[in-house]
């Protein structure tokens, strides 16, 4: 980042004409609850640029998620690199206008009004009651006594109805003004045009001054809070005795700054004249005396700057420390101290929409969890959207219901769940895309939580996946009973007390006891089982080597071969036995899943456009863009949707996603025609053979 800025500065110091800002900074926002991925904020940035005219100029553009409305702060370099030219567009918000009118038809966002009808004036009214939180002269007027003044017929008739309500008209300059009673006073043509000079006098005549019996006022503008939905009386007032108290420590502090200031110049001074009377009293001739005299001044210069420097510091950290802060600002801060007060005058405010898109809702009684360390709170917005940091996962909390964000990782939907029990209650409502209900289901079938979805539909899935969830617990708990019984412990040699010399090997990066285990027998993949010998085990007992040492073997020469006594070779000499394939017997066992692991069964070509396409993704992944995680195709228990077919250096591969991630793995022209029948989402599996069996029941 600090070498771009510097390109960026080396760039702007090559036109030394231009004495405007030489930054162009544009604030693209999308409305509450929309959130496109990473490559339509690409294109939304470079469309701006390009229609602003700067396509060709330095930027730097950051994304940001710390407020309710998801928004990309772009800085752009005025200077031309090339042509060290400033460009500044004309009148740029119409132009900004048409492009925002433009991409919300092209990306289907919601419309907003982008040709505004408010004035300058106007529009800064409204913005100090929307982000200061305090009511304006202009709103006040509106809401409260426009209706009354338009209708006055006469000049008396006005100014009695402004008097009622504690105002005031009066002449300044080549227009009127509209004065309350604390002073504030607002142009009276900002408030309505049909109150301009000229409107008033084409209608009244010319203007008469108001009566000296002034009619008595029922109502008066204060400042205060704008309309919200629950009282803020004794908040406000808390509110004002801390502003007049910073303003005193205010005033104190910066008088504390600056009499040391004066002390330490006072006594560099002192210091300056002891060390010029000393040069006096010294002996030596003129030019010694007037070199000596000439570094003792150029000392108490940079004494006195070195004083004036750590002094205009000491002030902007007591203007930090004391600051006074708008309304809206004081109730964030004393949210984030945790006062619940503030916060819920926060969430009250006309301007808390609630949020909206991918959302969790929680019904019935709250259980917090004391045990469990709650997850870090990041921020809290003037809405009053308390947002949660897990790790890369971002959840905001309105007080209704939580919002998590679009690059939510498995954890992060566990820690969104839980936070809807403990602060809401154990009836999950989910609202969103398809997708992310499966990825809620997914994450309350690991977490294990006792809730219940609102939707008969996800509590249905939910039920069924926990089901096969146990059933699958308990299955991987009897192997591991099991492989303890026999004497199998992981990756350790298991020897066989009737062999001399023969030991089994367990592959490390596998589990014995899995159905997709594979043993070696000294160091080469060998047959899978050894056939039964006698009665029939029972079925916890079936294909195990425990039973062997009651039964005649002599020796086992391969895994699947069995010698009794009569087969045994006579020239012993040879330290090995002969194969009697004759003695192989088919037994029963359960179905092996295909592991595609070894990738033996696909072409060097495939192969390598398969792993480049996976390296350019996870490069994009690892800058920051939003794409989920890429790699090869394993095989799993999890449900398999079809996400796309790509087409890298004329080798078709399939995308399969299973959970967030995407794995991928090649195929032939007839499977990619059979893809094309489905529509991305679309439920498949893998086969045994590692073919792609569609909903239609087809395999390719």
């Amino acid at each position: 980042m600090q070498a771009a800025i510097d390109e960026v500065l080396a760039t702007q110091h090559m036109n030394t004409r231009a004495t405007s800002d030489k930054t162009f900074h544009l604030l693209v926002s999308f409305r509450a609850g929309e959130k496109p991925n990473a490559n339509i904020l690409k294109e939304i940035e470079e469309r701006f640029c390009a229609g602003l005219g700067y396509n060709e100029h330095q930027r730097i553009s950051a994304v940001h998620h710390d407020t309710d409305n998801l928004h990309i702060h772009i800085a752009i370099n005025k200077i031309h690199p090339t042509r060290n030219t400033i460009h500044e567009p004309f009148q740029s918000y119409r132009m900004l206008g048409e492009l925002c009118a433009i991409m919300e038809q092209d990306y289907g966002f919601e419309k907003d009004n982008h040709s505004s009808v408010r004035n300058i004036a106007q529009g800064r009214a409204a913005d100090m009651e929307r982000h200061a939180g305090v009511e304006s002269l202009i709103g006040w007027i509106k809401r409260e006594c426009l209706d009354d003044i338009k209708a006055a017929q006469s000049w008396t008739q006005l100014h009695e109805t402004l008097q009622v309500n504690g105002l005031e008209l009066r002449k300044k300059g080549n227009g009127f003004v509209i004065v309350a009673s604390d002073g504030t006073q607002v142009k009276a043509s900002t408030v309505d045009r049909g109150l301009s000079k000229s409107k008033l006098e084409a209608r009244f005549g010319f203007f008469e001054s108001a009566p000296e019996q002034k009619a008595k006022a029922k109502r008066q503008y204060r400042k205060k809070p704008v309309y919200m939905r629950v009282s803020t009386n004794e908040l406000y007032a808390k509110y004002k005795v801390n502003q007049q108290t910073l303003a005193a420590e205010q005033r104190v502090a910066l008088e504390r700054v600056r009499r040391d200031k004066n002390k330490n110049i006072e006594d560099a001074k002192r210091s300056s004249r002891l060390r010029r009377a000393a040069i006096k009293l010294m002996g030596g001739n003129a030019a010694t005396k007037k070199l000596l005299y000439t570094q003792a001044n150029a000392a108490l210069r940079k004494k006195i700057q070195t004083i004036n420097k750590e002094y205009q510091r000491e002030r902007h950290s007591c203007y930090d420390k004391y600051k006074r802060r708008t309304w809206a600002d004081w109730l964030k801060k004393e949210a984030l101290q945790g006062n619940n007060e503030a916060l819920a005058a926060l969430r009250a405010r006309e301007a808390a929409q609630g949020l909206k898109g991918n959302t969790i809702k929680g019904q019935g009684t709250a259980s917090p969890n004391q045990n469990e360390q709650a997850p870090i709170m990041d921020n809290i917005t003037k809405k009053g959207t308390i947002i949660f940091r897990v790790g890369k996962t971002a959840v905001r909390d309105d007080g209704d219901r939580l919002q998590v964000s679009r690059e939510a990782t498995p954890e992060g939907l566990q820690q969104a769940l839980k936070l809807a029990v403990e602060r809401y209650g154990n009836n999950i409502t989910v609202n969103g895309t398809a997708e992310f209900k499966e990825q809620i289901i997914q994450a309350a079938v690991k977490s294990q939580l006792p809730i219940t979805f609102a939707d008969p539909a996800l509590e249905s899935r939910r039920q069924i996946l926990l089901k096969k969830e146990n059933t699958h617990d308990r299955t991987q708990q009897d192997r591991r009973r099991a492989g303890r019984s026999t004497g199998h412990t992981g990756s350790r040699p298991v020897a066989n007390n009737n062999s001399d010399d023969i030991r089994f090997f367990v592959d490390p990066n596998r589990n014995i006891h899995s159905p997709a285990g594979e043993v070696y027998a000294s160091g080469q993949y060998r047959k899978p089982n050894i056939g039964r010998i006698g009665r029939v085990p029972p079925p916890q007992s079936q294909n195990r080597l425990r039973t062997l040492s009651k039964l005649g073997v002599v020796r086992i020469a391969r895994r699947g071969e069995v010698l009794l006594s009569s087969d045994v070779s006579g020239h012993m000499e040879q330290q090995r036995t002969k194969s009697v394939n004759t003695l192989r017997r088919n037994i029963s066992r359960p179905r092996v899943r295909l592991s595609l692991d070894s990738w033996l069964q696909y072409k060097p070509e495939q192969i390598t456009a398969m792993d480049k396409y996976i390296a350019e993704r996870e490069e994009k992944r690892l800058k920051g863009f939003d794409i989920p995680k890429h790699s090869r195709y394993t095989a799993g228990d999890e449900a398999l949707l079809f996400a796309g077919i790509r087409n890298v250096e004329g080798q078709p591969l399939a995308l399969v996603k299973r959970g967030s991630d995407i794995l991928i793995m090649p195929i032939d022209q007839a499977t990619v025609n059979s893809l094309k029948r489905i529509a991305i989402g679309d439920a498949i599996s893998i086969t045994l053979k590692g073919s792609i069996k569609t909903s239609k029941g087809r395999s390719r």
